[in-house]
């Protein structure tokens, strides 16, 4: 990505955190990390991300999408015996985010999904956030999610993060951040 197009975007993120009246410090926003999953289409699959705090007992971030953005399928398997895979809750703070995952296919989803993306989506049970509401997922669960019309705020508090064990639907996904 281009650094005018990772400005741009941290911008939006930023006005969507400010309509959220969530504080951050200006070194996290500059620290955000602006994850195109490697595909190139920030605007439309990807997200934006403040970690808080990531050890080895815990983990906090604000995820920040723009309206409409797709964060793809994927699972967060086990990492080692003592680590079953990250557990983690998603608590909407403001917008309406869509969460898909494992169960009977809800009819008429909400989500709309960019035609090339779709063969890599497979769970589509899904579970509308609004402010205030949540959902726990356990370790190693496929799941995906997108942000209604405005873009939406999701805090994630989770067991330890490893992202580079997640495991994507989508093979051309790469988890790098850009900055």
């Amino acid at each position: 990505m281009k650094a005018k197009d990772i400005a741009e975007v941290r911008a939006a993120a930023a006005a969507l955190l400010r309509r959220a009246r969530i504080a951050v410090t200006r070194g996290e926003l500059e620290s955000m990390e602006v994850a195109d999953l490697g595909l190139g289409d920030i605007r439309r699959v990807g997200l934006e991300v403040i970690v808080y705090e990531n050890n080895d007992r815990y983990c906090a971030k604000e995820l920040v999408l723009l309206p409409r953005q797709l964060c793809p399928e994927h699972r967060h398997p086990r990492v080692n015996g003592r680590n079953p895979g990250k557990k983690e809750t998603f608590r909407c703070r403001h917008g309406e985010i869509y969460f898909y995952v494992a169960g009977e296919r809800t009819p008429r989803p909400k989500a709309r999904v960019p035609r090339t993306y779709k063969p890599f989506l497979t769970v589509w049970r899904e579970i509308v956030l609004r402010p205030g509401d949540q959902y726990t997922l356990p370790p190693d669960s496929l799941h995906w999610f997108q942000a209604g019309d405005k873009g939406a705020v999701v805090s994630e508090f989770s067991s330890t993060s490893t992202d580079q064990s997640d495991v994507f639907s989508d093979p051309r996904v790469r988890r790098v951040a850009s900055s």
